[in-house]
C-alpha cells in the first residue's frame, strides 16, 4: 500500500536544506517494499530522489538481515562516495520536525535499472562491454571503504553464523526441501574460517546498478550492507537469479565467471579463491531460496497480502535446479547420469469442464480482455495475476502425475517426504545413495515445470540431463 506523501511539508523541507525560492514538481513513487518507499521529484530545477520509512512504519522484517537504518544507509552512501565509489551523493537528511518520516534525499542518477531492458540490447552494447571491469572497479573501492566511523553502526556474521541465521528462518517457517537440506549440510562442512570484516555491499547486482548507455552511473540499494568477506559480494552477482534469463553468463548474466574474476584480481592484486567463491555462490542461491519462502510467509502471515508475494514464494523450485546444476560441478560424474524424464502427455479433455481448463479460461481472460486496459502498477498486477493463473492451471494438469511419481521414487528409497529430509539433514543419506541424486533432480524438474517453465536454469538442466 502506497503511503501519503506531502508534497507541501516535502517543500518547506527543500527550502530549509537545498535553498529557499525553489517549487517541488514531478513527485513520483517509484518503488519499495510494503515500508520503504522511493519517490523521485524535482526541486529548483535539480532531480532528486527521496529514500524514507514513513512515520509510524517499523523498519526491517522481511529477512533477518534487511533493514540496515536509513541514518546508517546515509552515512555509507557518504563514504561511498569519498572514497570513490559511483553512488548518488547525499543531499539532505529528514528530521523529526519535518513529519515526513525517517529517510534522506540524494541525488538522482540517470539510466535504467531493469535488466531485461539493458542486457542484450543494442543500445547498451557499450555499458554492456564495459561492466565487467566496471563492476569490478566499483566492488574493489567498495571494500576498501574505511569502515572505523561507522563500524559499530554495521553488523557481523561469519559465514557458518549466516549458514546458521538462514536454516533457522528456513525451520521456522516449515520448509522441507531435500535439496535445501543437502546444500545446509554442505555448507555447513564447507564455511570457509577467517574473521575477513571488509564492507560489504550485500545486494551488488543487475536491478541495483542504475546504468546509461555509456556504463554505470550510480550503485544503488545499500541497506544489506554489513562487515564481511568481499568474496561474497563477487558470487551473488554471479546468482543464478541475478542472470536475468541469460544462464549461460554467470556473471550477473552480462559475462563469464572467469573474466569477472580475473577483472577484480587485478583489482586486488590477488587471485579469488576457488574454495571460498564456491562456498559463496552455493550460499548465496541458497540465500535466495529463502528469501522466496520468506516471501510466501509475509503473506501467510497477513504482513502484506500483495499476490506478488505468493508468485515469488514459488520461486522455490527454480532454486532447486540452480542447486542441483552447482553441486553437479563437484560431484562425481558416476551420480550425475542421465534422466529419463518427458513431461506427461495428456489427453485432450472429453465430458466435463476440468479445473485446469477453467484456469487456462480464466488466464486468457485476464491477459485478453483485462490487461489490454491497464497501465502502470495496475497491468503489473495482471500480470502477476496470469503467471498464478498459469502456476495453477499446470498443477491441476500435471501435479496429480508428478505427486504419482514422486510417490514411486520414494517407496524404492524406502522414505517418505519427511523421512527423507531427516535422512539428509542427520548425513545418513548422501548423494551417492542409490537413486537419490536422481529423485532430488527430477522432483526440481517436476517443480519448476509446474512454477515457471521459461526459468532459463529449466532448459539448462534438461539439456544436461536428458540424453
Amino acid at each position: 500500500m502506497a503511503h501519503h506523501l506531502s508534497e507541501e511539508k516535502l517543500t518547506v523541507f527543500c527550502e530549509r536544506t537545498l535553498g529557499e525560492g525553489g517549487n517541488v514538481s514531478n513527485l513520483k513513487r517509484l518503488s519499495g517494499g510494503a515500508s520503504m518507499e522511493s519517490w523521485s521529484f524535482t526541486y529548483a530545477r535539480e532531480a532528486f530522489v527521496l529514500r524514507r520509512l514513513p512515520i509510524g512504519m517499523a523498519q526491517g522484517g522481511e529477512n533477518e538481515l534487511r533493514g540496515v537504518p536509513l541514518d546508517t544507509q546515509a552515512d555509507i552512501i557518504e563514504l561511498a562516495v569519498q572514497s570513490g565509489v559511483t553512488a548518488p551523493v547525499v543531499r539532505a537528511r529528514l528530521s523529526p520536525e519535518d513529519e515526513i518520516g525517517e529517510g534522506f534525499v540524494m541525488d538522482k542518477a540517470e539510466g535504467e535499472t531493469l535488466p531485461h531492458k539493458i542486457l542484450g540490447k543494442p543500445d547498451y552494447a557499450l555499458a554492456q562491454s564495459k561492466l565487467t571491469a566496471q563492476c569490478a572497479t566499483e566492488l574493489w573501492k567498495i571494500h576498501n571503504i574505511d569502515t572505523q566511523s561507522i563500524a559499530s553502526s554495521l553488523e557481523y556474521f561469519s559465514p557458518l553464523q549466516l549458514v546458521a541465521l538462514q536454516k533457522e528462518k528456513y525451520h521456522e517457517i516449515g520448509g522441507a526441501i531435500p535439496i535445501f537440506e543437502y546444500a545446509f549440510q554442505w555448507l555447513e562442512n564447507n564455511a570457509p574460517e577467517g574473521q575477513t570484516k571488509n564492507l560489504v555491499h550485500g545486494d551488488f547486482r543487475m536491478g541495483n546498478l542504475m546504468i546509461s548507455p555509456t556504463g554505470i552511473t550510480a550503485v544503488l540499494d545499500w541497506e544489506l550492507t554489513r562487515l564481511g568477506d568481499p568474496i561474497q559480494d563477487l558470487a551473488y552477482l554471479c546468482t543464478p537469479s541475478w542472470r536475468f534469463g541469460h544462464y549461460e553468463n554467470v556473471a550477473g548474466g552480462f559475462d563469464t565467471a572467469e573474466s569477472f574474476l580475473s577483472a577484480y584480481a587485478q583489482q586486488s592484486g590477488q587471485i579469488v579463491d576457488a574454495d571460498r567463491f564456491r562456498f559463496w555462490l552455493i550460499y548465496s542461491t541458497m540465500w535466495w531460496g529463502i528469501s522466496c519462502l520468506v516471501m510466501g510467509e509475509i503473506w501467510r502471515t497477513g504482513g502484506d497480502r500483495s499476490l506478488e508475494r505468493t508468485v515469488i514464494g514459488r520461486r522455490v523450485s527454480e532454486v532447486e535446479i540452480d542447486l542441483a546444476l552447482l553441486f553437479e560441478e563437484i560431484l562425481s560424474p558416476t551420480i550425475c547420469t542421465k534422466l529419463d524424464w518427458q513431461l506427461p502427455e495428456t489427453e485432450t479433455p472429453i465430458g466435463e469442464t476440468e479445473y485446469a481448463e477453467l484456469l487456462t479460461a480464466l488466464g486468457e481472460w485476464n491477459s485478453d480482455i483485462v490487461q489490454p486496459d491497464l497501465t502502470g502498477h495496475n497491468r503489473f498486477q495482471s500480470r502477476v495475476a496470469g503467471n498464478a493463473l498459469g502456476i495453477a492451471q499446470r498443477q491441476a494438469k500435471m501435479g496429480p502425475v508428478f505427486l504419482a511419481a514422486s510417490q514411486a521414487r520414494l517407496n524404492n528409497l524406502g522414505l517418505d517426504h519427511e523421512q527423507l529430509c531427516k535422512a539428509i539433514a542427520d548425513r545418513e543419506m548422501t548423494a551417492e545413495h542409490p537413486g537419490l541424486w536422481d529423485h532430488l533432480r527430477i522432483s526440481a524438474l517436476e517443480r519448476l515445470s509446474i512454477d515457471q517453465p521459461k526459468y532459463a536454469g529449466l532448459a539448462v538442466a534438461l539439456n544436461k540431463w536428458r540424453p
